[in-house]
C-alpha cells in the first residue's frame, strides 16, 4: 500500500503513521468546514461604484485586493474570491443582483459553501451612523435597509453578523434614498479608503478573533 502512495507523492514522516499529503488534506477539510462568508452590500456596474450604498461592496473589494484574489462569476448570482485570511478559509462575495435582492446571492451562496447563519458576515452602509464610525453587532432589524430586509429575509432569519459603515444622515431635507445613490462627497473622499482599510480590519478580526474583540477594537462609541 505503501509503495504504491509513495509512487503518487507521499511519504511517512518518521514515527508517524500518518503522511504530510494525508495531513494537508485534513487541515484543508477542517479549515472548509469552517469556512467563513463575507458579504459587501452595494448595486452592481460602474454606475454605483462609488455611491455611499456601495460601502459594502469597497470593503470586500479592498480585502480581495489584499489577498491577491480576483473575483469570478458564481452560479447563484454573485462574485466570489476565495481565499484564507490568517488561515481561516473565507468567501468573500458581492451580490450581481440591486440591493433589495441581495437576500437570493447570499442565501444561495451559504447553501452553496455550506456556511451556517453565525459565520456570515454582511459589510453595509449605515446612515444613522456618522461617516468614519463603525458598529458591530449580532443579528437586530433593518433600520430600513433594503439590502439587511433581503437578506434577513432569504436566510429566515437575522443572526448573521453586521459590519455597519457609516455614511452619516443626509442634509436638509434630502431624500434618504437619493443621498445613499450619491457618491462620498468631495471633504469624505480624502478619508474613505482609511475608513474602508478600518472596516477590512475589523472583519479580520471577526474571523480571527471573535466579535467581541472587534467590538473592543474597532466599535465606535455612541
Amino acid at each position: 500500500m505503501w509503495s504504491f502512495l509513495s509512487r503518487l507523492g507521499f511519504r511517512k514522516s518518521p514515527g508517524s503513521g500518518e503522511s504530510p499529503g494525508f495531513r494537508e488534506s485534513r487541515d484543508e477539510d477542517m479549515a472548509e468546514a469552517e469556512r467563513w462568508l463575507v458579504v459587501g452590500l452595494g448595486n452592481p456596474g460602474p454606475k454605483y461604484a462609488g455611491n455611499r450604498h456601495n460601502a459594502g461592496f469597497m470593503v470586500v473589494d479592498a480585502m480581495a485586493a489584499d489577498q491577491g484574489e480576483r473575483w469570478k462569476v458564481h452560479k447563484a448570482h454573485a462574485e466570489v474570491a476565495e481565499t484564507r485570511i490568517d488561515g481561516v478559509s473565507v468567501v468573500l462575495a458581492k451580490p450581481r443582483t440591486f440591493m433589495n435582492l441581495s437576500g437570493g446571492p447570499i442565501a444561495g451562496l451559504a447553501r452553496f459553501y455550506k456556511v451556517p447563519m453565525e459565520r456570515i458576515i454582511v459589510v453595509h452602509d449605515e446612515m444613522d451612523i456618522d461617516f468614519g464610525a463603525l458598529k458591530l453587532k449580532k443579528g437586530g432589524g433593518s433600520g430600513g435597509h433594503n439590502g439587511l430586509k433581503s437578506a434577513t429575509a432569504s436566510l429566515s432569519g437575522p443572526d448573521y453578523l453586521r459590519v455597519r459603515f457609516g455614511v452619516g444622515r443626509p442634509p436638509g431635507r434630502m431624500d434618504p434614498a437619493a443621498y445613499v445613490l450619491r457618491d462620498f462627497s468631495s471633504t469624505e473622499s480624502p478619508e474613505l479608503d482609511l475608513n474602508v482599510g478600518r472596516a477590512a480590519d475589523a472583519v479580520r478580526t471577526i474571523l480571527t478573533d471573535g466579535l467581541g474583540k472587534a467590538q473592543n477594537i474597532f466599535h465606535t462609541a455612541a
